[in-house]
């Protein structure tokens, strides 16, 4: 007997599989995408639920401090000076370790300084980099972001939208709730423009169509006859389009 479980760390969702077995002890495993825990059959309901809390602590414990090792996606590095280039824009960094717990950030002219605490490891470092980088332009860039859906939405499918956001969302390009919220990741900063539009017509076609049915399809293929193009950059490209 086994069971999908989802752990969070720093913002990275993992896979946990927790196994029910005939065994005499418990033990839990992490590999590239996975935590597996194992557990006796033999325990009690109560038993197995401490026992599962214990290993996802451990689990927890471990992916933090090995932020670089088990984290799923390839973890990108920065260093100071070093440039980000964001489409036609340039932006230095100005990084600086400092012998405290909080982090920030702030955009002046082309220079981003972050204030990082050293007392991190290297991969928890440039997880709070990234993290930092990615809510900066995403703040800097979201009104072009709402006057381009806006438009859009004008133009090909009139329907209400409540709000419109910029996340630093790794496992999908965008995303569209019943209640009329559009997300869009922040890797898209990395895209070419019309690229990003394809997202934002897709997420608008979902206002309409909350599925992938042909149905869908056809509306995004009504807002852009050549969406298959840009579908298929983001297949080869997007793993370069990171933060």
């Amino acid at each position: 007997m086994s069971k999908l479980e989802i752990l969070e760390v720093n913002g990275i969702n993992y896979q946990v599989k927790v196994h029910y077995e005939n065994r005499k002890n418990s033990r839990a495993s992490i590999g590239k995408k996975t935590v597996n825990i194992r557990i006796p059959l033999f325990l009690n309901r109560e038993e197995q639920f401490r026992e599962l809390l214990k290993l996802k602590s451990w689990a927890k414990k471990k992916l933090d401090e090995n932020l670089d090792k088990f984290n799923p996606e390839i973890q990108k590095k920065y260093e100071n000076k070093d440039i980000l280039k964001i489409r036609d824009e340039e932006y230095r960094l100005n990084i600086q370790f400092k012998d405290k717990k909080s982090i920030s950030a702030r955009v002046i002219d082309n220079t981003i300084y972050l204030s990082i605490p050293n007392n991190l490891s290297e991969g928890s470092q440039n997880k709070h980099i990234s993290d930092l980088l990615s809510r900066c332009l995403a703040s800097k860039r979201l009104p072009q972001l709402k006057e381009k859906i806006n438009e859009l939405n004008s133009k090909y499918f009139n329907k209400k939208i409540k709000n419109i956001f910029f996340k630093h969302n790794k496992s999908n390009w965008g995303s569209c709730s019943g209640y009329g919220n559009i997300n869009i990741s922040t890797r898209l900063l990395f895209a070419p423009e019309d690229v990003l539009e394809y997202v934002c017509i897709h997420e608008l076609a979902h206002l309409i169509e909350q599925n992938h049915s042909k149905k869908f399809w056809g509306l995004v293929e009504k807002a852009m006859p050549n969406y298959k193009e840009k579908k298929q950059w983001l297949k080869v490209n997007g793993d370069n389009c990171r933060f």
